[in-house]
């Protein structure tokens, strides 16, 4: 029975639905289901032409053909069907390798080798490369695109206002001036090294047997070498092969890849986090949409509802992906069952990650520096090149440079005209005293421009 939106327990397949739809096909129990039948018919595709076994002859072009249209076709309706022969036998796996069966039966060469479908594996064999592909397919057509999307906003930022100039707060106290771009390409730099990070995650497969042995392979066709044919076909889906298994391939390779997420997210948390904070003391200004409403009854306000509704999501998806990385790679003696179930939430963590990035692309869009106000408040806080002033000092050696300007400025808020004559009576070199008296808290930003437009 199909049930609307509106009577979905998960916000993902309800209020969300449409903003990870990308997600459906790889993590739904269709997209578990599909992936499974491509990795039974990769394998007795294998057998016939890499296994050399008399019994399995090497596939014709019209019964590959028939195969790879199975996968290719492979639709809701036939998902639909496995898990009605699922609902008769209670083996999710073996539902695909009796419908395998089903959809061979009407070609004869396809009839005569069906029972090496799933030959010598157990479910594990099929269920690991399943995910696997799942986690490969999602990091490259979903995960990294969302990424890539949201530096390239924040570039654009970090560019345009290189040489904004801002006043930094250090324990949320004014502190040595940075530049709007710098604060961006910070982020950026972050990211991209996480990123970098997620792209060479190894995702690791076996096919190995019920213990990781290969036992039944071995008596059935001892003279073959079934570990060469395992990493040959585990490397040709894409994934990289594991040797040492038992019935389960452990899922320390899935234990690196959420961690990494984890460490992405809490880079964008972080973000949302300031810049909802900079929002809230006029910083940035957010660009208004006419129809949107701020409040049900202030009219006037422009909410940061973006960086909010990300960070919500974040801490959900880090929430599931903290409990994955240490329940995963956690299994009684050989096998137990569960991984199972939070193998399935999988999407659910991927699914509020993306979501969170979508969120805070929207948001990031809005974003205006105010920069009136930016360059007022920098200019209101001239204590600030204290640290300028007794740097100087301590290059020519003056007494305690570091406890003069203590003394001048610690919990003061000091203006030009005082700081300028404190300059004017430092026994300084003419040209050092003038280029003091020549900064402005605006001046004072170091590299920042430079790094901000080199990101």
């Amino acid at each position: 029975m199909e049930t609307s939106a509106l009577m979905a327990i998960s916000p993902l397949d309800g209020r969300y639905q449409e903003k990870i739809t990308s997600l459906r096909s790889i993590f739904s129990e269709y997209g578990l289901i599909r992936f499974r039948v491509m990795v039974e018919i990769r394998w007795l595709e294998m057998l016939s032409e890499f296994a050399n076994l008399a019994e399995i002859p090497r596939l014709s072009a019209q019964a590959k053909k028939i195969l790879n249209n199975i996968i290719e076709d492979f639709s809701e309706q036939d998902a639909a069907h496995i898990k009605h022969i699922e609902s008769g036998i209670n083996h999710d796996v073996k539902a695909v390798e009796y419908f395998l069966k089903e959809k061979m039966s009407n070609n004869e060469e396809l009839l005569a080798i069906s029972e090496f479908i799933h030959f010598g594996c157990t479910s594990e064999d099929i269920n690991n490369l399943a995910y696997g592909l799942m986690l490969q397919t999602a990091r490259k057509q979903c995960i990294l695109p969302a990424l890539d999307e949201l530096l390239s906003l924040l570039r654009k930022l970090a560019h345009d206002h290189a040489s904004v100039a801002m006043l930094a707060r250090t324990h949320g106290q004014p502190a040595t001036p940075t530049t709007v771009g710098k604060e961006f390409a910070n982020v950026i730099a972050r990211l991209q090294r996480q990123i970098d990070q997620l792209n060479n995650v190894q995702i690791l497969g076996k096919i190995n047997g019920a213990s990781g042995n290969y036992n039944a392979f071995a008596i059935a066709y001892p003279e073959t070498d079934w570990q060469s044919l395992s990493k040959h076909f585990v490397s040709h889906l894409g994934l990289s092969w594991n040797p040492y298994t038992t019935q389960i391939e452990p899922h320390d390779c899935m234990a690196e890849f959420f961690a990494v997420m984890i460490r992405i997210n809490t880079i964008i948390l972080d973000f949302d986090r300031d810049t909802w904070s900079y929002i809230s003391i006029n910083y940035f200004k957010q660009k208004s949409m006419a129809n949107e409403v701020g409040s049900s009854t202030m009219p006037h306000k422009v909410n940061p509802i973006d960086f909010e509704n990300s960070e919500g999501n974040l801490g959900i998806a880090n929430a599931l992906f903290e409990h994955m990385i240490t329940k995963l790679p956690v299994s009684r003696w050989q096998r137990d069952l569960s991984d199972s179930t939070v193998l399935r939430n999988t999407g659910v963590a991927i699914g509020h990650s993306l979501l969170a990035y979508s969120s805070t692309c929207k948001g990031v869009a809005k974003l205006e520096p105010n920069i009136q106000l930016i360059e007022e408040d920098l200019n209101q806080h001239w204590e600030i090149l204290g640290e300028a002033v007794q740097t100087v000092m301590r290059r020519y050696k003056l007494e305690q440079p570091y406890e003069k300007l203590k003394a001048f400025t610690r919990g003061k808020q000091i203006d030009k005209a005082s700081l300028q004559a404190f300059i004017t009576e430092l026994p300084l070199p003419e040209e050092a005293k003038k280029q003091l008296l020549r900064l402005t808290p605006a001046d004072y930003v170091g590299y920042a421009a430079i790094l901000a437009k080199s990101i």
